[in-house]
């Protein structure tokens, strides 16, 4: 499964748009298999933006796929680089609030249906976070404390890599 990622998005310069939804002190992550060191990886919901497509629709357009919520995009918070040695994309997080829908583990349209990658859509406190393995969670979370942390962010972010 994984070089079949890597045919889709590997090996290329890829912009992925990111939203940071903390609800009740948990933020939304969406847990994906076969990427990452372990083969899992938990993640903010987010995907790349198609040509001619805003950051906000790409956004919102990935909510809906990934979980089935409808957005808002309250701010744009920061910018993150991924870069291991066949994946990179810069990554655009904004802050958004949840405005309906139910919440659902959505899908990688992608990807074809027997080789979906999205297992769970969860909400998860800091603590669930925390006591995931360090290789499990995407980068911007490996080293947050607190969730609210993450709205405080700005600018160019880059964190460790995979390794």
């Amino acid at each position: 499964m994984e070089e079949k990622i890597i045919e889709k998005f590997g090996n290329k310069l890829r912009v992925r748009v990111c939203g940071i939804l903390i609800e009740k002190d948990k933020i939304l992550l969406i847990k994906h298999i076969s990427i990452g060191k372990n083969g899992v990886l938990w993640a903010p919901p987010g995907g790349g933006m198609q040509f001619g497509e805003s950051a906000e629709e790409t956004i919102r357009r990935e909510f809906e796929e990934e979980t089935g919520l409808k957005i808002k995009v309250d701010r744009f918070l920061f910018t993150h680089e991924f870069l291991n040695p066949r994946l990179h994309a810069i990554e655009l997080f904004f802050e958004v609030s949840r405005l309906g829908g139910a919440l659902k583990t959505g899908y990688d349209p992608e990807m074809k249906k027997n080789e979906q990658i999205i297992t769970d859509a969860a909400y998860l406190d800091i603590d669930q976070v925390r006591e995931m393995d360090h290789d499990s969670i995407h980068n911007v979370l490996r080293k947050v404390t607190n969730l609210k942390d993450l709205l405080y962010l700005d600018g160019y972010v880059k964190f460790e890599e995979f390794t």
